[in-house]
């Protein structure tokens, strides 16, 4: 045993915030970061000109609409741990994005808006980690605004969720009377102190709950808190550490991001309680962190992170041993070694160059055009990380030029940005249209909105009678010709060149299927390369 490689592999905390639209997910963020001194002043979600965007927020569509659309990676030291915190968009139409994002993280902050409860994408995203067994910590938002009842969230957290719940904090009133929260670990009362907006919130800690102070701040809400916790000390679930790293508990806080009312709370008990990296799977065998040589996957693609310098950077998190800067790695799929000379950090936008990296960590690679989502770097084994899916798209639609000048650029840009993974790219067997797939409509207004300010490509993309994607897989090999000479005006190419049915309606593509024993029709595939 390496026992640097040890320490830091304790020292890291790779984790991913998920939510529903709205629920104060980019806002939490921006706290986390301001607690973590990563930055001196957080910036408002939906940024006027007198105010600065969130820092986690960086395509231009993102700051004009006030939501994230694309998995911001910042890295930041806590209490001497170094925190690896990935921002997924919160928006259902980019939820691709999101499942992948999760395969990288060892944990996950779960947010939920107090007055609405469990929403629809938060259900989805849970399902996520519930297969993949990622332990999950909660946290109940937007505390200072009329919502449920505590004890009403958690009830409705366990229905709609099934997960059990372990409140680690309670909620000090409600609303406009919203004071600060209880620590039921330490049993201590802690008062916020209203602050500059943006600014880290002063705030007076008192040890007991019977002291005259404490009688004096707490008021009417008093007798209602002392009954609660009562009741919370009797009936609610203990924190048991096998049933989170699970999945099946959650340790829950309540508090408002973006009053920085119970963030410290969350953000200490979370570096108490989150998993350091864990084992990876391949297709061949189980990878430790502690295994000496490098090993790292490919989850996430970004094109023209720096407009100026039309780049685009591979996002690689680190699963065994450790990256220094210059190593000679091995791109397994192309069998290519590289020289990884200038691999990068983040924090949003901002970057520097790193030297080294250690399991749990995310490093950008400069990508030419030549590295792909799931690809696999190491010392020379022959890994393939597996669980990273791509799934198929419900809307279609064929890009139309204005200018046919720009045919090349169009083309270039479809690819790249696509290669990203939000959307997907599809070229018939026959003709020369560039189809893109997505999970939702927003993407289309996302790509057009890129092709212009990034590619200078005016395009608009038009509807499609498509509404089904099938990836297409055979028993034998000879099947493929017979195959596609029979439904060649229905089948297309992805992006990594797999056969794909696209069709009118499920029926059709269930009959296909039907008509042709040793065809499989799927509505996912695995992204491993070997």
């Amino acid at each position: 045993m390496n026992p640097e490689l040890d320490r830091e592999i304790k020292r890291r905390r790779t984790f991913a915030i998920i939510s529903h639209p709205d629920a104060g997910k980019t806002t939490i963020t921006e706290k986390l970061l301001l607690f973590g001194g990563a930055i001196q002043l957080a910036g408002a979600v939906k940024a006027k000109k007198s105010q600065q965007s969130a820092r986690s927020d960086w395509l231009a569509i993102e700051k004009e609409r006030g939501i994230s659309v694309s998995t911001a990676v910042m890295s930041f030291i806590y209490r001497d741990l170094a925190l690896n915190l990935l921002d997924t968009p919160g928006h259902n139409d980019f939820s691709e994005d999101t499942f992948r994002t999760l395969t990288a993280v060892d944990s996950v902050l779960m947010v939920i808006d107090a007055a609405k409860g469990v929403e629809t994408q938060t259900r989805k995203l849970l399902e996520v980690c519930r297969l993949k067994r990622t332990p999950v910590i909660t946290f109940i938002n937007k505390l200072d605004l009329d919502s449920m009842e505590p004890l009403e969230i958690l009830d409705n957290l366990e229905k709609e969720l099934g997960i059990s719940c372990t409140p680690m904090t309670w909620p000090i009133g409600m609303g406009p009377h919203f004071k600060g929260v209880y620590d039921l670990r330490d049993k201590s009362l802690n008062f916020y102190l209203a602050a500059e907006r943006g600014r880290k919130n002063e705030r007076e800690v008192i040890d007991d709950l019977d002291s005259d102070k404490a009688k004096e701040l707490l008021g009417m809400d008093r007798a209602k808190l002392v009954e609660e916790i009562a009741l919370l000390e009797d009936a609610a679930p203990k924190f048991d550490e096998t049933q989170f790293g699970r999945g099946q508990l959650t340790p829950v806080f309540f508090g408002s991001a973006l009053r920085n009312f119970g963030v410290k709370e969350l953000l200490d008990c979370f570096c108490d309680l989150a998993p350091p990296p864990q084992p990876r799977e391949t297709l061949t065998r189980v990878v430790v962190p502690e295994e000496e040589p490098f090993s790292g996957f490919v989850f996430k693609i970004q094109a023209n992170m720096d407009k100026n310098h039309r780049d685009r950077m591979a996002f690689v998190r680190v699963c065994s041993g450790v990256f220094r800067r210059g190593m000679r790695l091995v791109h397994v799929r192309t069998g290519k070694e590289v020289v990884v000379r200038n691999a990068m950090t983040f924090l949003a936008r901002d970057r520097s160059i790193v030297d080294e990296a250690w399991p749990g960590d995310i490093i950008g690679i400069p990508n030419h055009g030549t590295i792909r989502i799931a690809d696999t770097f190491t010392e020379g084994e022959e890994l393939a990380f597996t669980g990273v899916p791509n799934f198929a798209p419900e809307l279609f639609r064929r890009a139309r030029l204005r200018d046919p000048m720009k045919a090349k650029a169009l083309q270039k840009g479809l690819e790249q940005v696509c290669e990203e993974g939000a959307a997907q790219l599809f070229r018939p067997l026959l003709g020369s249209d560039y189809v893109v797939g997505a999970l939702g409509s927003l993407q289309f207004d996302v790509i057009e909105a890129r092709l212009r300010d990034e590619y200078g490509v005016d395009a608009t993309f038009e509807g499609m009678q498509m509404q089904v994607c099938r990836w297409v897989h055979f028993d034998k090999p000879d099947l493929r010709r017979t195959f596609e000479n029979s439904y060649v005006k229905d089948l297309f190419l992805d992006g990594g060149s797999n056969l794909c049915l696209l069709t009118e309606t499920r029926f059709r593509a269930d009959y296909i299927a039907e008509k042709n024993p040793g065809i499989h029709l799927t509505k996912t595939i695995e992204l491993h390369h070997q």
